[in-house]
């Protein structure tokens, strides 16, 4: 296993971070012990979950990824030896309402947030404490753009800085990021941490994949000269990009087999890159899974790579792409199938 600086901090995370989002829903709480035991045996030391986990998410499955993890770190006795994040659910504008009556991220229910996540973690403390999504209007979750922001009555992210500003000096949070945010939002929360001495984002959590490589325009350059690394997520497009949605190989349970509302990188484009992507793996012998993980792997402005499984031998592929370097004629042939297709799933 690799691993790298979070941020500024004085931790060091694994290259491949073990998402859990599928825990509860699609995986079952023995599977999810299966998985964690696996992943901390290969060297994975990075952990991240969310509040509103498991997705697809509803009341009826509410902060159980969160319980399962609480319940592994109680039997296995590992804390000390993990990074362990999680997150905040933002403002939802009607959404998700069984969340504190509707999430916000002020002061309040930010308190009321973190406390409910330690008690379903059995922790005193997360080592990262992430925003999931910001307030104010801003495109995300697949919008290609922000032609105006509409009135709204939202938390200030001085406000929302403020709050978790206060977690990390209470000792329940060791460090704190952000996710789904944009340049703009990034820089706010730099300038602000500067300015008043309050925590400083370490980490950025957003969509990356050979299908949408936008985080390279703005946001890779503040990444590396602000020491904001970043924490991908999506890297396998909902497992597009391994190719099993192609050919029908994918199993009656896979994720957009059970969930057809998500079809962010199932778009004719996405389907296009994603038969040339697969193509060029197989033609130099290589998996399709693996190629894609390796190629955010080598980013520099990663930090970490956050996959996800749901079955075991998905998740050995999965973290088994950390020790693939591809070769100059491979990653050659992704930038002239990025050329010609860029970005078709954003």
């Amino acid at each position: 296993m690799q691993y790298r600086k979070l941020g500024t901090s004085d931790l060091e995370v694994s290259v491949i971070c073990l998402g859990t989002m599928t825990w509860g829903e699609q995986n079952s709480e023995a599977e999810a012990f299966e998985q964690l035991d696996y992943a901390v045996a290969q060297g994975v030391n990075f952990i991240d979950t969310a509040e509103l986990y498991p997705i697809p998410p509803s009341e009826r499955t509410y902060g159980r990824t969160e319980t399962i993890i609480g319940n592994w770190l109680k039997k296995r006795g590992r804390r000390d030896d993990l990074v362990l994040a999680t997150k905040v659910a933002g403002n939802t504008r009607g959404w998700v309402r069984y969340i504190r009556g509707g999430p916000r991220l002020d002061r309040r229910q930010i308190h009321q947030a973190i406390d409910a996540s330690l008690k379903r973690l059995q922790t005193d403390y997360v080592d990262l404490y992430q925003v999931h999504w910001p307030a104010r209007t801003v495109n995300k979750f697949g919008e290609r753009g922000l032609c105006r922001i509409e009135a709204e009555t939202v938390e200030s992210i001085g406000e929302t800085l403020e709050a978790l500003d206060q977690l990390v000096r209470a000792g329940k949070v060791r460090y704190i990021g952000i996710s789904n945010e944009t340049p703009w939002g990034l820089m706010q929360y730099l300038v602000l941490a500067e300015k008043y001495g309050w925590a400083r984002v370490q980490s950025i959590q957003n969509p990356y994949n050979l299908l949408n490589r936008l985080f390279e325009v703005g946001l890779a350059e503040m990444s590396l000269r602000e020491r904001v690394g970043l924490l991908a997520y999506s890297p396998l497009g909902f497992g597009v990009l391994s190719g099993k949605y192609l050919d029908g190989s994918a199993a009656p349970g896979a994720r957009l087999n059970r969930f057809s509302e998500y079809r962010r990188y199932s778009g004719e484009n996405a389907v296009r890159a994603t038969q040339e992507y697969v193509a060029l793996a197989r033609r130099h012998g290589l998996s399709p899974a693996q190629m894609a993980l390796a190629f955010v792997n080598s980013r520099p402005f990663v930090t970490a790579n956050i996959i996800g499984a749901t079955t075991l031998a998905q998740l050995r592929e999965n973290i088994a792409s950390v020790d693939l370097v591809l070769p100059e004629e491979v990653v050659a042939g992704i930038e002239a199938i990025h050329d010609r297709i860029p970005d078709p799933a954003p």
